[in-house]
């Protein structure tokens, strides 16, 4: 294992399965924030990297769904007694709300499609290397698609919404194509 400019060990190019586990994730960490290296760096470090940020940034979507969902309860006036029964409220929340609502409920569907696929792939690349095709730019744009659905849905905006939606999907689509074909292969 080498050092990297900054002294810190980073991973090995050979393909070995003690090679690739004894990545220390410290390193990129100090890279991304302290040495201002580009984010296209920090996001493809080692090639299982790309697939573990997507799932990381996944799950940060939905929880980034909540946040609309809160405001539109704030504005409907959510007290502790509608803790009682939170969905019985869905009724007195603003239009905007409603889609809200609906957008956060849809995050979780996609994460339950997008996570198993973002697995595959990191499975697949510790399996058999690094993957082909269009995995790591389909892995990195589903995140950002899905963060660009939210307010489209709130705002009511169904065209983007729809295209956001569909682009993402067909990025789900891409990691389990290449992670199976990758596994199957080897």
């Amino acid at each position: 294992m080498g050092l990297d400019r900054f002294g810190i060990g980073r991973i090995n190019t050979d393909h070995s399965l003690s090679a690739r586990i004894h990545h220390q994730p410290i390193s990129m960490v100090w890279c991304a924030f302290c040495s201002h290296v580009p984010i296209t760096d920090w996001l493809t470090q080692t090639s299982a990297a790309p697939y573990a940020w997507s799932l990381v940034l996944s799950g940060a979507v939905v929880i980034a769904s909540i946040l609309p969902l809160g405001a539109a309860r704030s504005q409907a006036n959510f007290t502790m007694d509608d803790m009682k029964a939170p969905r019985a409220m869905f009724e007195r929340l603003p239009a905007w709300g409603q889609r809200a609502s609906w957008a956060h409920q849809n995050s979780f569907e996609a994460f339950t499609l997008h996570a198993p696929a973002a697995l595959l792939a990191l499975i697949a690349v510790l399996h058999s290397g690094p993957l082909q095709g269009l995995a790591i730019p389909a892995a990195l744009i589903q995140p950002a698609l899905r963060l660009v659905y939210l307010p489209a849905y709130v705002a009511n905006i169904p065209p983007l919404r729809g295209l956001c939606w569909a682009g993402a999907l067909i990025c789900t689509g891409i990691l389990y194509t290449e992670g199976l074909k990758a596994l199957l292969v080897a």
